[in-house]
Formats: structure tokens, C-alpha cells, sequence
């Protein structure tokens, strides 16, 4: 990572909480985003992927491509929203009042809130059932004990890094990424007699629903997953850094491991009904059940640094969504708040859930709908303007972003109102309510209710909405004087220059 000669010690505690970044501290280059985002990915719970996705009831191929598509496209949303981080210097869910308004902003950053803390359980709750189950068969402990130390663990190396902050995660994720892309390695090469290459063709072909079902059931469980922090982590580079090479980066570095991950999941469960069926349970046990005894320590290792790198990204980011809010806290106990929900929600998870897929994707395809709408409000809005952020007015309610956008307000609400009455969650009872707008395509129990229209509807109409209806504010917005210094209409360096 290219940075600035007086950079900080990563052990120094980061002071910066969501204000914009001062020139003197901008540092890196849109090269420097592969770290966190290829290590955040490299997760082997991707692998699991493989296998839902055949649950879909698609062949091989159909849900190679579905899942590949899924994929790259979702991080190419996050790739776009990063651009935002540099032309503002401040957190995404700062840089979302530019849309919504100084105090309307709120409302995103809440779901956002909800979210990261959401995935950071759901991330942590892996890595703590990876950990325990190698323990328990290395003979480590069984019952609950196995579990409480992992716990412990886990949880205690996520806070340390959310509390430090910034410099200790970009560099914490750049050994991540060597460390756990040579591990992986080697597991693909020891379990690759398990894998039958002559029944990739036992999977028979599905319908054109389930196919799209399988694709944004990805996109929600990667991509869609990040879209509310992406701009969190290109908010330190300077202004004149590559819109390209911010995208180019940002998606290659987060999608590159998982499509590798995926396919290898794919070809495992496919060959394996019965790993298949356990991994909705424990997808990294269930993993790990087909590698030699010797090779459990590396590969928890991996499963474990994986799964964290991408809970550390959501502490720190979901502390940040806290302090957009308005809650006046420093960031480090914004922090350790989050850790405490975590530690929560990895106890009940752990201890007292069925299942953890049913959990998961009821979390994913509920979230996913209004945080869909979200992500596209916030693309159209990055290729709308012409000028950086003001940050002086990002902050002040009274400048030109106002305290309240009504218009935004309701691109939001009826995207996901329509969303959600497209999408089938029976995953969690409390849930059954959504698909209420399927009778027009057959009902709940028709071939299109597994097809997670919702989230495609969502993302579509808070993509074509503020195309259409946000402009006009984004013009007026713009053709304000500056009271930055930045926003002066001057075409952007980084259009001109490579990276």
C-alpha cells in the first residue's frame, strides 16, 4: 500500500471518527483498496455458496453463471460507490446526506447500522463454529466449552482491530490476503480427489426463475453486502486518485477469490449429496469434514483470518454508521458497542438457533431489499455529479443538501415496499409476511417466488428513480459556491490521470 511518508504507526489508535479527512492525511492509491477488499472476501464460507446454489435446483452450469454474474456485478456496485469516498473524504453513510439530507441521512444509516452488525454476527458467528468444531476434533474440549473459547477469541481479535481503527485493518488485511490465499491453495489441492468430475452433469437444468433466484441470492449474500461501507475505505485517498482504478481495483480485489471459492464449492457438492446437505448447518465444518486430520489447524486458520477480516470491516464501519446517526460517542466506544451486539448475537446463534443458514438468508433477502434501493440512489448519484462533495455542507443542515429530501425519502420507501412484496422469506416465521404482491406471478408458491425479484425491482427503481427525479437537486446542488475550496466545478484530476 503507497502512502504517505509520516503515516502513522498501525498500532496508533485512529482519532478520526466520521468527519472528512484533511488533505494532510490522505494518502494511498486506488491499488491500495485489493488489500482489504480480496482479504475481507477470501472467505472459505463462499465455498458454501457452491452448494446452495444447486439448491436452487439448476444444473452446474446455470449455477456457474448465475453465481459468477452475481458476483462481479454486485462488486461493481461497491467499485462505483467507492468513488464517492475519495471526491468526500468521509464515511458512505456521511456522504449519503448529499441525497437524503443532513437529517433524512439518518435513515439509511440506521438500516446500515442494522446491517453491518447484522453480517458482523453472522461472519463472527462462522468463524466462531469453524474454530470449535477443529478444536473438538483435535480433541480440544466438546460441548459448550469448545464453543465459549472460540467465542472469546474470535470476538476479542475483531474488537481489537475495529478499536485501533484504520491503519492496523489496512495492514492487518494485507497479510490477511497472503496469508489465507496459500492456505486456500493447499486446500484446494487436498481436497480435489473429492471431487467427481463426471457427475458435474447429474444436476439437472432449471427454470429461467430459479437461475435468477440463485444469481441475486448472491448478489445479495456479497456485493449488496458491502454497498453501505464501500466508500469507508477510499475515503483516505487523494482526491486526484483514478475513478477507474478505484472500481477496477475495489471489484477485481473482492471478486477474484470468491469465483475460485464458489466454483470449487460447486464442483465439492456436486459431487457430494451429503456434504451437500450438512452445510446448511456448519458450512465450514461441513467443509472441513473432507480435508485430512493434519490439516485442520491450517485450515481453521484460514476459515477463521477469512471470517474475521470481514467482521473487522463491519465493526469499524458499523461504529461509523452509529456516529452518522447523531449518537455523540467516540469511535473507539462506538466500537465496543457493536462488539457487545456481536457477542450477543454469536451467543444466541451459536447456542440457541436450529440452523444457521435459515437465519442467514432470511437476514440477507430482508436487509437486501431496502439497502438494493439504497445502492442504486447512490450509483445514480455518483454518475450524476460533475463536482467533488462539500464537506463544510455535509455536516450542516442548513447548507445545500438540506436537512430533509422528501423525494429521496420516498424513492426509498416504495422500492422497498415493492420489494419486499416480490420476495418469498421463509426462512424465519416472523418473515412470512413478504410476497404479498405474488399473486400477480403465481403466488408464493409459484416458479417465480424463489426468483428474489424484490431485490432486482429494488435496486432497479432506486436506480431509474433518482435518475429521473434527483437530478434537478444534484444541479442546484453543484451550481452553489463552494465552502470547501474543492467543489469548484474544475473537471476531477483523477478523470485525466491513470492510476
Amino acid at each position: 500500500m503507497s502512502t504517505a511518508p509520516d503515516r502513522p504507526s498501525a498500532l496508533a489508535v485512529e482519532e478520526q471518527g466520521i468527519d472528512a479527512i484533511a488533505e494532510s492525511e490522505r494518502k494511498g492509491t486506488p491499488a491500495s483498496l485489493f488489500w482489504p477488499w480480496f482479504a475481507a472476501n477470501i472467505s472459505v464460507l463462499a465455498m458454501s455458496y457452491g452448494a446452495w446454489a444447486l439448491g436452487f435446483g439448476i444444473s452446474f452450469w446455470q449455477a456457474t453463471a448465475a453465481t459468477m454474474i452475481g458476483v462481479v456485478a454486485s462488486f461493481l456496485l461497491v467499485g462505483v460507490i467507492s468513488i464517492a469516498g475519495k471526491r468526500g473524504n468521509a464515511p458512505t453513510m456521511v456522504l449519503t446526506r448529499a441525497i437524503f439530507g443532513v437529517e433524512g441521512a439518518k435513515i439509511p444509516s440506521v438500516m446500515s447500522w442494522i446491517a453491518t452488525l447484522g453480517w458482523e454476527i453472522s461472519l463472527t458467528t462462522t468463524a466462531v463454529l469453524a474454530m470449535s468444531s477443529t478444536l473438538a476434533s483435535l480433541g480440544m474440549g466438546s460441548g459448550a466449552v469448545p464453543k465459549i473459547v472460540s467465542t472469546i477469541v474470535v470476538v476479542g481479535l475483531v474488537v481489537i482491530a475495529g478499536i485501533f481503527g484504520y491503519d492496523l485493518i489496512m495492514r492487518c488485511q494485507q497479510v490477511i490476503t497472503i496469508v489465507t490465499g496459500i492456505v486456500t491453495l493447499g486446500f484446494f489441492i487436498l481436497g480435489w480427489g473429492n471431487i467427481d468430475f463426471s457427475a458435474i452433469g447429474s444436476a439437472q437444468a432449471g427454470d429461467l426463475p430459479a437461475v435468477l433466484g440463485c444469481c441475486l441470492f448472491v448478489m445479495t449474500g456479497f456485493g449488496l453486502g458491502w454497498v453501505n461501507i464501500a466508500a469507508d475505505y477510499s475515503r483516505y485517498l487523494p482526491r486526484r486518485a483514478s475513478n477507474a482504478g478505484i472500481i477496477g481495483w475495489t471489484t477485481f480485489g473482492a471478486s477474484i477469490a470468491n469465483v475460485f471459492l464458489i466454483l470449487y464449492g460447486l464442483l465439492l457438492a456436486v459431487s457430494n449429496a451429503d456434504l451437500s446437505d450438512k452445510v446448511g448447518l456448519d458450512p465450514i465444518g461441513a467443509m472441513a469434514s473432507i480435508l485430512p486430520t493434519w490439516y485442520l489447524v491450517p485450515f481453521t486458520l484460514v476459515a477463521v483470518l477469512g471470517l474475521m477480516s470481514g467482521a473487522i470491516m463491519d465493526n469499524y464501519s458499523n461504529g461509523l454508521a452509529l456516529l452518522s446517526f447523531g449518537v455523540r460517542l467516540p469511535r473507539t466506544v462506538a466500537a465496543a458497542l457493536t462488539a457487545v451486539l456481536t457477542v450477543v448475537g454469536v451467543v444466541y446463534v451459536t447456542f440457541f438457533s436450529d440452523t444457521f443458514i435459515g437465519p442467514f438468508q432470511g437476514f440477507l433477502t430482508t436487509l437486501g431489499v431496502p439497502m438494493a434501493v439504497w445502492a442504486g440512489m447512490f450509483v445514480a448519484d455518483v454518475i450524476m455529479r460533475r463536482k467533488d462533495y462539500d464537506t463544510v455542507d455535509l455536516y450542516d443542515p442548513n447548507g445545500r443538501y438540506g436537512r430533509w429530501n422528501g423525494k429521496a425519502l420516498a424513492i426509498l420507501a416504495v422500492g422497498t415496499v415493492l420489494g419486499w412484496g416480490l420476495v418469498v422469506n421463509s426462512a424465519a416465521s416472523w418473515l412470512t409476511w413478504q410476497g404479498y404482491f405474488l399473486a400477480l406471478f403465481g403466488g408464493k408458491d409459484g416458479v417465480w417466488a424463489s426468483a428474489n425479484l424484490g431485490v432486482l425491482v429494488a435496486l432497479v427503481i432506486g436506480f431509474v428513480a433518482a435518475l429521473l427525479v434527483q437530478r434537478g437537486d444534484v444541479r442546484r446542488q453543484e451550481s452553489a459556491p463552494a465552502r470547501d475550496g474543492v467543489g469548484d466545478g474544475a473537471p476531477q484530476a483523477s478523470d485525466r490521470r491513470e492510476h
